[in-house]
């Protein structure tokens, strides 16, 4: 694997408070990685020693093979983070072509302009007339200036309509098809869900779980198999089976709760009930993320 992002055994403390605990994990080329946790989890903390913008206590980090702050690091890294801060007294024009001038190969004004919804209007207007909307779509264009290898968002889409979430996420995933390595925090579980390749979840300052939304999803046992069945069926041959921990019926569809999916699609074929459009609900991430994350202790 190609390493853009490796962290080892990388610990952050604050006076007598651990923020970040023993942490350890790369992330490859073309990753699309959400960083998951509630309040406190060390999510903030680990972004921020991935910036170069703290120094871990102990361990180490290295992006594309060196240290955060190297010059050649910097020029291959776009950041939007949670807080927007605009240049006043500036147009927006000037502020893009400002950043841009900071990088080898920026993209320019016009690939920004169709990447991110600014418009031509907004580049004629000074960074402080804008509003909370211009702003963020601003914030996220001067993330993309420069053309990044990696990209770094801290809730990006906080503050964001319908129609500019939307949009921003279909260029992230244009970004990834472009071989972008993308991190990103979120508190829209079904963002990340939808978006993310892998999930890092965080809670205590650890990472608690690590892999695809389906993989973390597949953690949780409230999984349930659906289908239709006809209404004289009886289904009491499957309340015999230990395998199965509850059975309902909603809207003319049958829906069976069980910790092994697998074992209940046998079942309801050895049963010969004439189950049809079968369907598998692995869980929801929301539920993965409570269960994974209860009990989490303060952080930052």
């Amino acid at each position: 694997m190609n390493k853009i992002v490796s962290l080892t055994n990388v610990t952050k403390s604050f006076q007598h408070k651990t923020a970040v605990n023993d942490v350890s994990f790369t992330i490859g080329k073309g990753e699309v990685v959400a960083i998951l946790g509630p309040n406190g989890a060390g999510k903030t903390t680990t972004i921020s020693m991935i910036l170069g913008l703290l120094k871990p206590s102990a361990g180490e980090i290295k992006l594309f093979n060196h240290q955060p702050h190297e010059k050649q690091v910097r020029e291959k890294i776009g950041t939007m983070l949670q807080e927007v801060s605009v240049m006043p007294g500036l147009k927006v024009r000037e502020i893009l072509e400002l950043i841009s001038s900071y990088y080898p190969n920026p993209l320019g004004i016009q690939q920004l302009i169709e990447l991110t919804g600014l418009t031509n209007q907004d580049l004629k207007t000074r960074a402080e007339k804008l509003s909370g909307g211009q702003k963020r779509r601003l914030s996220f264009a001067l993330a993309l200036a420069g053309n990044p290898e990696l990209i770094i968002f801290d809730e990006p889409t906080v503050g964001m309509d319908i129609t500019s979430r939307n949009r921003f996420w279909q260029t992230v995933h244009q970004m990834a098809a472009q071989g972008k390595t993308i991190i990103f925090s979120t508190h829209y579980l079904q963002e990340a869900d939808d978006a993310a390749g892998r999930i890092l979840l965080f809670k205590d300052g650890a990472v608690v779980a690590d892999g695809t939304p389906a993989q973390i999803k597949s953690r949780i046992s409230k999984q349930s198999v659906s289908f239709f069945v006809d209404p004289e069926m009886s289904l009491e041959k499957l309340y015999l089976h230990s395998e199965i921990d509850d059975i309902y019926r909603k809207n003319n569809r049958v829906y069976i709760q069980s910790s092994n999916t697998d074992r209940v699609l046998e079942l309801i074929f050895q049963e010969k009930i004439g189950a049809r459009d079968i369907q598998i609900e692995r869980g929801k991430l929301e539920e993965a993320f409570e269960q994974l994350t209860s009990g989490a202790k303060e952080a930052i």
